[in-house]
């Protein structure tokens, strides 16, 4: 497959199934499903009355949340290689 074409790649979530179209590969795309699905089951485990509608809310809330402390933490890494670069 070419660089950016897109692919259909079958993954289940929560014990559903979607497809998954765009141009990242397959295992990539694997790993990410992985991870929501890991997570949904964690959240769930914690709050068994959840709906799947609010667990999907919840689990993008925290996944978020998760990456905007790592993008403060890689922010906070650069400004540090910057400084020991400039002396």
């Amino acid at each position: 497959m070419g660089k950016g074409e897109k692919q259909r790649i079958t993954v289940d979530i929560y014990n559903r199934t979607y497809t998954i179209i765009g141009p990242e590969s397959e295992s990539h795309v694997r790993l990410v499903a992985d991870l929501v699905d890991q997570k949904m089951k964690e959240l769930h485990e914690m709050n068994r009355q959840l709906d799947t509608t609010r667990l999907a809310v919840l689990t993008a809330v925290n996944t978020m949340n998760d990456y905007q402390k790592l993008k403060e933490d890689y922010a906070t890494l650069l400004g540090s290689l910057r400084k020991k670069e400039d002396k």
